[in-house]
């Protein structure tokens, strides 16, 4: 069984920069692979960015492309996503999750495994 607890959501205006964390259990951290997802209220589950075991590969949908970064530390089993120039569109409850049986990195909510109950980002205009 594998825990993940996001932190680091909040109320930000257009522009501010957020960072949010990721915390997973499991001895075997550095065997997953690890995805951010976001949702906002009345829409689907949306991809946004995503990492291989050992942070040599990620991968990011085009919203957020050269604004949000993705990184992990596997010496403190945490997974983290820096955001910045927030737009109002970015406000969303952010999810992280774990893929631990095929280490691919991907942006398919389905093949993700285990899944966090989120943070909220609210972004004013």
């Amino acid at each position: 069984q594998v825990q993940l607890v996001e932190s680091g959501g909040g109320l930000v205006q257009a522009g501010d920069s957020l960072i949010l964390s990721c915390a997973a259990s499991g001895r075997t951290f550095s065997r997953y692979s690890m995805g951010w997802f976001r949702q906002a209220p009345g829409k689907e589950r949306d991809f946004v960015a995503a990492i291989s075991w050992n942070g040599g590969s990620t991968y990011y949908a085009d919203s957020v492309k050269g604004r949000f970064t993705i990184s992990r530390d596997n010496t403190k089993n945490t997974v983290y996503l820096q955001m910045h120039s927030l737009k109002p569109e970015d406000a969303a409850v952010y999810h992280c999750a774990a893929e631990i049986h095929r280490l691919v990195v991907t942006s398919i909510a389905n093949e993700y495994d285990y899944w966090g109950q989120g943070t909220q980002v609210a972004v004013s205009s």
